[in-house]
């Protein structure tokens, strides 16, 4: 037989367990949540369009005389100096008139030297030696001429640059400077066009030193995304702003001048330019994770008196850096959940644990590094 004092004992316990069987388990404790304050801060604004590459200089190769073509000297798409030689035109006509014009001047310049002697004794009449003068200053306007067309049946290069494709091949008949034998265009320095829209040149209108900023020489800094996504290694700086407004895109145009000695931006080019000196003063803004996206609106979770969490719907306007402003649907003071978003949900408490900037950058470029930034 059991004893009593063990058969006593069991039915305590299945008491026991029928009593727990039947209570309410205890509530989770509130989901810990990294929040940030709200509060006005300034931010470095960085903008990005389109751009096209431009030659500062584009030069048309053409002849000043006619004649036929007897030597192309050059590679087209090459490099060429300043001076280079680039066609050379048929010059026996043109060595020919030099000749007789050297001549010619040569001939008259003995006549005026053997009159004006003559002169002083009175042994000419005036008449002669100012016929003589005459004479020989015509003959030099014929000798300049002549010299000239001779050197112009040589056709140089005007610029430094890069040589495009000839149009006339060597045997080929040039009539003068109506005919269009090729173009040069300078590679160093290059323009970058670029053209803000509308609602960027209305932000820059309200702030004085955006203002100052988009004036000629100033301290903008210009930079360039090449196509293949890296950055050109040397800055640009603004040197031309439209005075109007293009009335059909509602664009203005801005240019920026670029030191191109290592060829890494082409005329007709499509790159990505980017803005670097804009601030924005007073802007309240929140770490990008710290915005979520449905489908017809953005919004954010505040943490509410009592620490509770309520869904917020927000206006953004642009990144910076980390940070996304936000237009509208803020306030000073309020606090914003950044981490942990996904472990709560509207109404429910939460324990906030409050994160430093420093806090956030450093999550924000975990989260990048593993494809989670948003």
């Amino acid at each position: 037989m059991i004893p009593q004092r063990l058969n006593i004992a069991m039915l305590a316990i299945v008491a026991a367990a029928c009593s727990n069987g039947d209570a309410t388990p205890p509530a989770p404790p509130p989901a810990e949540v990294g929040v940030v304050t709200v509060e006005p801060r300034t931010l470095p604004l960085e903008y990005e369009f389109v751009g096209e590459v431009e030659s500062i200089k584009r030069v048309e190769v053409r002849p000043r005389v006619d004649g036929v073509i007897e030597e192309r000297p050059f590679t087209e798409g090459s490099l060429v100096k300043r001076g280079q030689v680039l066609y050379r035109l048929e010059r026996v006509r043109y060595e020919a008139a030099y000749r007789s014009a050297a001549a010619r001047l040569a001939n008259a310049k003995r006549l005026v030297e053997r009159l004006e002697p003559l002169l002083a004794r009175k042994a000419v009449a005036q008449q002669d030696v100012d016929n003589a003068r005459t004479e020989f200053e015509a003959a030099q306007g014929a000798y300049d001429e002549a010299q000239k067309d001779r050197n112009d049946a040589v056709v140089r290069a005007e610029i430094d640059g890069r040589i495009g494709r000839t149009q006339l091949e060597v045997g080929a008949r040039v009539t003068g400077p109506g005919d269009l034998l090729t173009t040069i265009e300078q590679v160093n320095p290059v323009y970058v066009t670029f053209r803000p829209s509308a609602q960027d040149q209305q932000d820059w209108r309200s702030d004085e030193r955006s203002r100052r900023l988009v004036q000629p020489g100033s301290d903008l800094e210009v930079k360039v995304v090449l196509p293949n996504g890296t950055e050109a290694p040397r800055g640009g700086r603004l040197d031309y702003v439209s005075p109007s407004v293009d009335p059909g895109t509602g664009t203005l145009e801005l240019r920026a001048s670029f030191d191109n000695r290592d060829r890494s931006l082409v005329a007709g080019q499509f790159v990505r330019v980017r803005l670097h000196g804009f601030e924005r003063d007073s802007a309240l803004a929140v770490p990008r994770r710290a915005v979520q996206q449905s489908l017809d609106r953005q919004f954010v979770l505040v943490v509410e008196k009592g620490d509770t969490a309520q869904a917020r719907n927000v206006e953004t306007g642009t990144w910076s850096g980390d940070w996304w402003i936000i237009e509208s649907g803020l306030q000073a003071g309020e606090r914003v959940v950044v981490e942990g978003v996904q472990k709560t949900a509207p109404g429910q408490p939460v324990r906030p644990v409050m994160l430093a900037d420093s806090a956030v950058a450093d999550s924000t470029v975990a989260d990048s590094a593993q494809g989670g930034t948003q």
